[in-house]
């Protein structure tokens, strides 16, 4: 008797202790002789059924895991889609984070200590090819408490606290190093580089279907200590990626700072950013720097070690940081002062006395005829250095009345 049956994917069917059949896709029809009967037929060829050679097995080629990407999966996992997220659902709990599945994994490797050439085992060994193993119980035991030994160990430095550097309060991120910057795409190292960070803040951005959008932006400095310095901002949802990607950025724009003696300043600067006044002052060896506490930091990545800076107006630390670095990239050296009134240029040092010291003079030789006497220059006075200059400047606590207990 002749009998046909129509089998869905989802079934592995053996006849007659022959080979297995799996149907890929779409119905897979397999014909018993030579007719073609319907699901009745069956109830008439009962030895069909009866056969003891004749296994039934469910399998599944195709599941939901194995249509979709990883990226898709992790993107429903996280929730950084759909109108929850777009309607800002959700904002205040704590973020999910992508984790690496794979990591501590080794392709090959099990429970059942089974050594694959080329996976987990090596393909060579003395020149000869290695073939399919398995390990010892006593050696697999080993593997495994290793392996579990490591993975315990990623958890404890996952849950503990790394204590970081204090910067200029307890509680603030401003001052506290970041290490040297990463290598760039072509091998360059920034190895004598250091990064500080300047400001840590969040910000926030109203949009139509998500609401406050919260960011948080950093300000970060790097420098090497020898008159090479930038700073750069960095936003990102999360801290840590606001704070690399700001130092990364900030070794792509960075200033050549000239300095006299690699200690201080050629001249006194006057530096204005918006309503952010810098007014700085040269100062001799040994007098150290007397600055506002962002300008010392971004002063050690530079290399300046005396100087006096005084901060007029506004205290925003971007604005600081910007007039800071335009003033000193605008400062005039020695020799082009000298270049430029075709003049040497001299000067008082008071270990010395009235005797001058010539520190710069012109490329093409001085000129004949000095600058005319009646010449004024323009130079902006400050009140405060008049007073101190005529030594008429006062306390204004030197006429307060103190109680004498």
């Amino acid at each position: 008797m002749a009998a046909s049956l129509w089998v869905c994917s989802a079934l592995r069917i053996t006849l007659g202790g022959a080979a297995s059949l799996r149907s890929a896709v779409g119905v897979v029809q397999i014909s018993h002789l030579t007719c073609r009967a319907s699901a009745a037929s069956l109830h008439r060829c009962p030895e069909f059924l009866l056969n003891q050679s004749t296994t039934w097995q469910q399998s599944r080629h195709s599941s939901f895991f194995s249509k979709l990407t990883a990226e898709e999966l992790w993107r429903g996992v996280l929730a950084e889609t759909g109108a929850g997220a777009r309607k800002g659902r959700g904002k205040r709990t704590k973020r999910k984070l992508k984790r690496d599945l794979n990591r501590g994994q080794i392709v090959g490797e099990g429970r059942g200590g089974f050594l694959w050439p080329g996976l987990n085992a090596p393909v060579l060994k003395d020149g000869a090819v290695q073939s399919f193993g398995r390990r010892g119980n006593a050696e697999q035991q080993e593997v495994q408490a290793e392996l579990t030994q490591q993975r315990d160990e990623w958890e404890r430095r996952r849950r503990m606290k790394v204590k970081r550097e204090r910067g200029w309060t307890g509680n603030s991120w401003g001052g506290i190093s970041l290490g040297h910057p990463d290598p760039g795409p072509n091998g360059e190292t920034y190895e004598d580089f250091d990064s500080r960070v300047i400001e840590v803040k969040s910000v926030f951005n109203m949009t139509a279907k998500e609401g406050r959008k919260r960011s948080i932006s950093c300000l970060v400095a790097v420098g090497n200590g020898n008159g090479l310095a930038g700073f750069a901002l960095g936003k990102a949802a999360d801290r840590q990626a606001a704070l690399r990607k700001a130092k990364n950025r900030a070794k792509r724009h960075l200033y050549h700072i000239e300095r006299y003696n690699d200690h201080t300043i050629y001249h006194d600067i006057d530096s204005r950013f918006k309503r952010t006044t810098l007014r700085m002052k040269k100062q001799n060896e040994g007098h150290g720097l007397h600055c506002h506490r962002a300008v010392i930091t971004l002063c050690k990545l530079i290399g300046i070690k005396d100087m006096y800076c005084k901060v007029e107006g506004s205290v925003n630390l971007l604005n600081i940081t910007r007039a800071f670095f335009t003033g000193l990239a605008k400062q005039e050296t020695h020799q082009m002062l000298a270049n430029k009134k075709q003049l040497h240029v001299v000067e008082f040092q008071s270990h010395r006395g009235p005797l001058p010291v010539v520190v710069a003079s012109p490329k093409d030789g001085a000129r004949p005829n000095p600058e005319s006497e009646d010449e004024i220059p323009n130079t902006k006075l400050h009140w405060d250095d008049v007073r101190a200059a005529q030594g008429i400047k006062r306390s204004i606590w030197s006429g307060v009345k103190r109680t004498v207990w």
